[in-house]
């Protein structure tokens, strides 16, 4: 790649991580549509719940690394110097919270080494326990290698990376890359060749039955179903696309296409009986994280409420993730179990006008 086509690829990379964050925090960009997501849903109450509050200890261990509480700070973004210092805020947040954190995806800083330093969080956070790097699966299709995204990780002081599956956002993204042929093998070999943990994760159109099968068969760590009920990432994308494209008309017509929350997280514990399932998309409340933990998830990940925290203050950031810790808490309380084990058990009860997702899905 020649210092010119590179320049421009960077400066493309970098423009749109910020285009990302603007269009997150300032449009409509919820998946739309019916009540897909854990909303639909709560955990059977206690009360006479035989324990202390105080007792309650919801600490997990991931990746051989221990969290105070289930929770990963979902992936959101790095590539730009706004990026680096969104991400500088959110390291310091989860490490004071002993939780983890999930960079944006790592491509920028393949493509140019000088953009690493937005992705360095433990620089900027030596002590949270937990950071989990990202690069898109379809990039193994346009040059990037298991070598090039080993010392992206390690340049990062990764503990474990995210591949991340987006098919629904590339083809709606003006400059997407949709080369997405023969990708399960690839991810495969890229595995067997890095250091560390591999999850598999989409981006918030979930996981379906049939992905699943295909993934569950590659010698990977795990999922992260990001399912619909949250940001969509194709009406982020349709905001990209210039007025009165197609790109723009399809993005928002596609913005609810996918597999919601629950029902990825359920198909996800089957197909990953003893690996680790992340549960995401939508997720904004303590509930939400009780109700995904219920349904068969290890750990929960949520972004859009931090991010649009993040940007007016860490301080206001630290105030959303720390409540949503607490109410979790206090959920787990009020159902009489003191430990994640214990939660994971408590009976799912479907509202008004839901039903609970099981194995009679189509999904």
């Amino acid at each position: 790649m020649s210092a010119e086509t590179k320049a421009e690829e960077t400066e493309i990379l970098s423009t749109r991580k910020d285009q990302h964050l603007d269009i997150v925090a300032k449009k409509d960009v919820a998946f739309g549509g019916l009540a897909l997501g854990l909303g639909r849903f709560t955990l059977e109450y206690d009360a006479l719940p035989e324990i202390d509050l105080e007792e309650v200890d919801l600490s997990t261990t991931l990746f051989g690394k221990k969290l105070a509480s289930p929770i990963v700070i979902g992936a959101m973004t790095g590539g730009s110097p706004r990026a680096g210092r969104v991400n500088e805020r959110l390291a310091r947040v989860a490490a004071r919270c002993g939780v983890g954190i999930a960079l944006g995806s790592q491509r920028a800083m393949i493509v140019d080494k000088s953009l690493t330093s937005t992705y360095a969080v433990r620089v900027a956070a030596p002590e949270v326990p937990l950071v989990i790097g990202n690069v898109g699966a379809v990039q193994l299709n346009y040059g990037v290698t298991a070598e090039m995204i080993e010392e992206a990780l390690h340049a990062a002081q990764c503990d474990a990376l995210n591949f991340h599956l987006n098919p629904l956002q590339e083809a709606c993204q003006p400059e997407g890359d949709t080369r997405f042929r023969g990708l399960a093998e690839k991810i495969a070999e890229a595995t067997k060749k890095l250091s560390m943990p591999v999850l598999v994760k989409e981006v918030g159109a979930g996981l379906s039955r049939r992905a699943l099968a295909k993934l569950a068969a590659l010698p990977i760590a795990g999922v992260e179903v990001a399912g619909v009920g949250g940001t969509s990432w194709a009406k982020v994308e349709s905001h990209r696309a210039p007025e009165g494209s197609s790109l723009r008309e399809i993005g928002m017509r596609l913005g609810g296409m996918g597999v919601p929350v629950p029902e990825s997280i359920v198909m996800a514990r089957e197909a990953f009986a003893s690996r680790v399932v992340v549960g995401s998309g939508g997720i904004r409340t303590g509930m939400d994280c009780a109700v995904a933990l219920a349904l068969g998830a290890d750990v929960v990940s949520f972004a859009a409420p931090l991010l649009l925290a993040v940007e007016e203050s860490e301080a206001q950031a630290e105030h959303v993730l720390r409540t949503i810790l607490r109410e979790l808490r206090v959920i787990a309380f009020c159902c009489g179990t003191k430990s994640l084990a214990e939660l994971k058990r408590v009976r799912v009860i479907a509202t008004s006008g839901a039903t609970l997702p099981g194995a009679t899905n189509t999904f």
